[in-house]
């Protein structure tokens, strides 16, 4: 018996034009590379849980159209963006005229398993631990269920198996992903992450996190490793608990996480001292304005707004590169928003910057918001959910005015004149605050021999 687990893996901008112009510009094409390249932890990690007596495979599907010959199994199991559904359905019915059962599961099904059940002979509801056992079974029995559902069980990570990293050749990859936690305690209206997969924030035992690098290392003695994390250090203990176990291990890291770890003189140290290269923070918006209501629980990044570039500055001088995002279109931006980010990029020396435009993915509250303001373009348009293409009406300016304020704004981010001032400005943030240490230094330990 075959499983074959298959990740949808192409990510290209459904705006034609997009794709002539914007998408051309080096700051998109890297966003669309780093997408396109990682696997599929979801699925490694379903394949690790498989019984040993089933054979398995892992393949990546990045244009539907140049797939020829489809991977040979009995089960199909197909995990996919939102943007890269609609070819994933196509996939399966592929399979199907053939007589080969499919299975779907991840975050788009999860919102929208009706969807789902009318292109794939199963789909899988919220963490495929929970249920993957079951339905393995059940495949084996010839009784694979329709729907397989966590009802109401939740997946302790201290059980999380271990990925199988081996079926990679790691060559084909920049980086390869691990995962040191789920969930996000924020509750930002937009995200569609694993928090639309778990109910509550839970943490991976860090002694199984360097469990699963020291596996990628067994295939890639040098690897460049992406915590796929909503939000790596949220939780400050168990960060620098996995810090400290981490740094024996030599290895260079990005992760995402929230401004707060410029508050932690601590942890900017042991995450230095762990090899990591640059941390993603969802900075959103430059503006007030734009921040205001964006998380459900709490105004929390509204609150942070003015100490945006001290914290910028903290970070990247101790030689962490921060790569700030911004969502384009939020309720409170005008047309002036494109020329605040482009200013706020220039005042912090942000090295490096990721520019998005507002997504309703479904599952999300902004989705379900902008369905009943009557808001969005197309309620099915989910080849649409890319971050580059726009889908709904912004509330202070027109579709088009959100689409051509994107691409311009990329024309002046990702010039090289503008990465290399980015990169000046970084190296000068580490040089100011090394002499400042070193300074610091000498006056603590004159007072000290003065004492």
């Amino acid at each position: 018996m075959m499983i074959a687990f298959i990740a949808m893996s192409g990510v290209r901008a459904c705006n034609e034009r997009l794709n002539r112009i914007g998408m051309t510009l080096p700051g998109f094409v890297e966003r669309q590379q780093v997408i396109a390249s990682l696997p599929s932890l979801g699925l490694l990690t379903l394949a690790g849980m498989t019984p040993p007596h089933i054979d398995i495979a892992y393949h990546e599907v990045a244009d539907l159209a140049k797939l020829a010959d489809l991977p040979e199994c009995d089960l199909a199991v197909i995990s996919t963006y939102s943007a890269q559904v609609k070819d994933a359905y196509a996939l399966a019915g592929r399979y199907r005229e053939r007589g080969v059962k499919t299975a779907i599961g991840g975050l788009h099904v999860t919102a929208l398993p009706d969807e789902a059940l009318r292109y794939c002979d199963t789909v899988v509801v919220g963490e495929g631990e929970v249920t993957w056992p079951t339905l393995v079974r059940d495949f084996e029995a010839g009784q694979m269920r329709r729907l397989y559902l966590p009802s109401g069980r939740d997946f302790d990570l201290a059980d999380a198996p271990m990925p199988r990293f081996d079926l990679l050749d790691p060559s084909r990859y920049n980086r390869l992903t691990v995962q040191t936690q789920r969930g996000c305690p924020w509750r930002c209206e937009f995200c569609a992450s694993s928090v639309m997969l778990t109910p509550r924030y839970k943490l991976k035992p860090v002694e199984k996190v360097i469990r699963e690098i020291r596996a990628i290392k067994a295939i890639w003695p040098r690897p460049f490793v992406e915590f796929a994390d909503d939000n790596t250090f949220v939780d400050k203990r168990h960060g620098k608990e996995l810090m400290r176990a981490l740094a024996p291990e030599r290895i260079r890291w990005f992760t995402e996480t929230d401004i707060s770890v410029a508050d932690d003189p601590e942890l900017l140290d042991l995450m230095c001292e762990a090899g990591c290269a640059e941390v993603l923070i969802g900075l959103e918006s430059p503006t007030a304005a734009g921040l205001d209501g964006i998380e459900l629980r709490q105004n929390w990044k509204r609150s942070r707004l003015e100490r945006y570039q001290a914290a910028i500055e903290r970070i990247q001088g101790r030689g962490i590169a921060v790569n700030g995002c911004f969502v384009l279109g939020l309720d409170g931006d005008t047309p002036s928003v494109f020329d605040a980010v482009w200013d706020f990029v220039r005042t912090t020396g942000l090295f490096d910057v990721q520019i998005t435009v507002l997504t309703p993915f479904p599952g999300t509250p902004l989705y379900e918001r902008l369905r009943r303001e009557g808001r969005l373009l197309d309620e099915t348009a989910w080849e649409t959910c890319t971050l580059f293409d726009v889908n709904f009406t912004p509330k202070q300016m027109s579709a088009s005015e959100l689409q051509e304020g994107l691409i311009e704004l990329g024309r002046r981010l990702y010039t090289e004149e503008a990465k290399r001032a980015r990169v000046s400005a970084f190296r000068e943030q580490h040089r100011r605050q090394g002499e400042a240490g070193r300074e610091g230094g000498a006056h603590h330990a004159g007072t000290i021999a003065v004492a």
